[in-house]
């Protein structure tokens, strides 16, 4: 087997793993899907479908009333590791590479990229959210959190999948709590049925909806050269970095930057390099705090 894949071309290995990733994260796979992403014809798509079952003989049925195929009960990743980045970051319009760049011949090989462990997610969990998503449907899921570990009933109903840059969360609105919050993938225990419309639409979210705008510059407490080496650093183009985003994503993009999310305490004032970006205006962000992140939907 593992000198067959090493022969295969670069295309047709990416057109494997595209297929691996689609049925086990989706659920579903249609030659629909190969024509649409790599502009190639349908025979050509139902031959590399027929190609990949050849490698991996009992990873694919086919539903004739999805019309389709699904991920068989042994289905086993090939091509892939088989974790939820690989979806979620196609999703996401990442490197489709991911996990196959050693076969890639770069100019040099003193190159090492540091990647933080992947979270759990169960692909049922995510192909369920994935479904209650296109189809704009409620779903009822039970989640843990520290004020419930053992998990908790809650029926939500789910508009987006978001990466905050160290984890994955779903953006839904909860009947429990009457509002919208972010709840970590790797805390959905199980998903149950769809229960038809959501009570409130995705457009009323509107820490979503709205965009705020981030004033970031150099830490004040830093010599002027160092807020010099600063600015060349993070690419400012003027003394200041605007950076527009949701309200409902900007703590994790703070989280991301390092950039504190409150005013630095007089101890951490004393060592500016340990904080060499900041807000400009911090009562811009009080207001946001983290009652709609996953951080307060992971403990309640």
């Amino acid at each position: 087997m593992t000198g067959a894949i090493a022969d295969l071309k670069w295309e047709v290995l990416l057109r494997y793993r595209y297929i691996e990733i689609i049925a086990q994260w989706e659920g579903r796979l249609t030659t629909n899907h190969l024509c649409s992403m790599f502009g190639i014809k349908r025979q050509q798509a139902s031959r590399d479908i027929n190609q990949y079952k050849e490698l991996a003989p009992h990873n694919l049925a086919y539903d004739t009333k999805l019309k389709g195929y699904t991920p068989s009960s042994d289905f086993k990743p090939v091509f892939t590791a088989g974790f939820v980045d690989e979806y979620l970051n196609l999703l996401d319009s990442h490197s489709l590479l991911e996990g196959f760049v050693e076969r890639v011949e770069l100019p040099s090989p003193n190159t090492q990229v540091v990647r933080a462990p992947s979270r759990r997610a169960d692909p049922d969990v995510v192909r369920k959210i994935v479904e209650a998503c296109r189809k704009h449907q409620r779903l009822e899921l039970v989640y843990a959190s520290f004020k419930h570990p053992e998990g908790e009933e809650r029926i939500v109903s789910p508009h987006t999948l978001v990466s905050s840059g160290y984890r994955w969360h779903v953006r839904a609105y909860c009947e429990s709590n009457r509002e919208f919050r972010d709840f970590v993938l790797a805390r959905i225990l199980e998903c149950g049925e769809l229960h038809g419309e959501p009570l409130v639409e995705p457009n009323e979210d509107l820490m979503w909806q709205n965009e705020i705008e981030l004033k970031l510059i150099p830490n004040p407490s830093l010599t002027p050269a160092q807020q010099a080496m600063v600015r060349l650093e993070r690419c400012f183009e003027d003394s200041e970095m605007l950076i527009s985003t949701r309200r409902a994503l900007a703590i994790y993009l703070l989280q991301l930057m390092q950039v504190p999310t409150a005013p630095l305490k007089k101890d951490e004032d004393q060592n500016p390099a340990a904080f060499p970006i900041v807000l400009a205006d911090y009562d811009q962000v009080q207001e946001l705090s983290f009652d709609n992140t996953a951080e307060k939907a992971a403990n309640t």
